[in-house]
């Protein structure tokens, strides 16, 4: 993998978790999403 696709692969990832992280746990419930599964889901995003 080169370093471009590299980085651009981890700011999504951060991304991802950070704005999951925001939600409470009524917003993550609402969409089928556990706090522990947004590491998971955020890897699946790539």
């Amino acid at each position: 993998m080169n370093p471009i696709r590299a980085f651009r692969n981890w700011r999504i990832y951060n991304e991802t978790v950070r704005e999951l992280n925001k939600l409470n746990a009524r917003q993550l419930s609402d969409l089928g999403i556990n706090r522990g599964d947004i590491e998971r889901i955020a890897r699946k995003a790539l």
